[in-house]
């Protein structure tokens, strides 16, 4: 299973899926060790909010997991089978061993950054 995290400065789980460019890739074939397998920096053209082709890297994954999306994202995945997953974990290792073990950390709401509308976002997990 290969699973792709957003992660904008490679530390830390980040937001805005649609709009990411850098992921982590972890592979779990082997769910009692979670191993990073590949850093994706993809070019502006490659954000999935500029992507209109068929073959992306990430439609490779079989979760995304990052700690917000809109419903355009979500729904984009869902139609490859590829779960997406909001988490309110900023450690991308262990946010991929909370999605291995069932137990997802909620996002957090930033009241600062609600903007005045609602997205729905997915929030589905093994």
């Amino acid at each position: 299973m290969k699973i792709a995290v957003s992660s904008q400065n490679f530390r830390t789980v980040t937001s805005h899926a649609g709009k990411a460019r850098r992921f982590i890739v972890f592979d779990v074939s082997d769910p009692a060790q979670v191993t990073e397998l590949e850093r994706l920096d993809l070019p502006r053209e490659m954000s999935m909010a500029e992507y209109r082709g068929l073959d992306h890297p990430l439609f490779a994954m079989d979760v995304v997991i990052t700690a917000g999306a809109g419903g355009g994202f979500v729904q984009r995945f869902a139609t490859r089978g590829i779960e997406v997953v909001i988490t309110g974990e900023t450690d991308p290792g262990q946010a991929v061993r909370d999605y291995l073990s069932g137990m997802v950390k909620p996002p957090v709401v930033d009241p600062s950054q609600e903007h005045g509308h609602t997205h729905r976002h997915g929030h589905g997990h093994a």
